[in-house]
Formats: structure tokens, C-alpha cells, sequence
């Protein structure tokens, strides 16, 4: 069996380090409020059914993931990586 030639990488027409949504403010608004939601109803639901009883394992884990849903979505909002230059 012979060898394929290698495949020629083709070049994109716009190349940037930023994000599909970097420059769109409505759609970092859009994204990040709705991560931000999600994690505020999770948790919101995981504090509602333990409410009165000790946490348990579980418990901690789903309020960790829903304050991290959270914290993606401020983030996604804040956009710091498009704020900070070098000296």
C-alpha cells in the first residue's frame, strides 16, 4: 500500500485568539446570564430538598457544580482575557 500525500491545512480568512462571541456584547450577556441562572436554580433546588436536613455528599457536590455554572457565566460577562495586555 502506497502512502496518502499529506493533507495542505487551509488557511482561514479570519484568524483570531478571541472567541466566536468575544466581540458580541449581547451574546456574552445572553450566555453568561443564562449560565448564571442555571447555577442560581440549581442550587436553589439542592438547598429547598436538603433544607433542615444535614448536607450530604451529594448535596455538596451539586452545590459546588452550580456554583461553578455560575462563576463560568460572570466570567463570560466580565470577559477579563480581552482586558488584560502585557507590558
Amino acid at each position: 500500500m502506497s502512502d496518502p500525500a499529506p493533507l495542505e491545512e487551509k488557511a482561514s480568512p479570519q484568524k483570531s485568539s478571541r472567541s466566536a462571541a468575544g466581540d458580541c456584547w449581547s451574546c456574552r450577556l445572553l450566555s453568561g446570564g443564562g449560565l448564571t441562572a442555571a447555577g442560581i436554580y440549581v442550587f436553589a433546588q439542592v438547598h429547598r430538598r436538603n433544607l433542615g436536613k444535614p448536607p450530604t455528599v451529594s448535596a455538596v457536590l451539586q452545590m459546588m457544580f452550580a456554583t461553578g455554572l455560575s462563576a463560568w457565566g460572570i466570567v463570560l460577562i466580565a470577559d477579563p482575557v480581552g482586558r488584560i495586555t502585557s507590558k
